[in-house]
């Protein structure tokens, strides 16, 4: 409904550029034994700026995920 709208508002170029950085954004990653935290794709969203539940009960500090660093890059590749 918001492609609809901005496409009647600003034409059909505007969704087009928001769906193709929506995409280049999700492709952005770290490496796989590093915490990412998607900061471009919640910008685009809007949802950078408010604090939810995941933002303070979330610590990437006390992550599990931590492992042997080449192990996974290899595991990846």
């Amino acid at each position: 409904m918001n492609f609809s709208t901005l496409r009647s508002i600003q034409g059909l170029h505007a969704p087009l550029k928001l769906q193709m950085e929506y995409m280049a954004a999700r492709q952005i990653q770290r490496l796989p034994f590093l915490q990412s935290s998607n900061l471009a794709l919640d910008t685009l969203r809007g949802s950078d700026e408010s604090i939810g539940f995941e933002d303070v009960l979330n610590d990437p500090a006390q992550s599990e995920v931590m492992g042997e660093p080449h192990m996974m890059v290899e595991y990846k590749l």
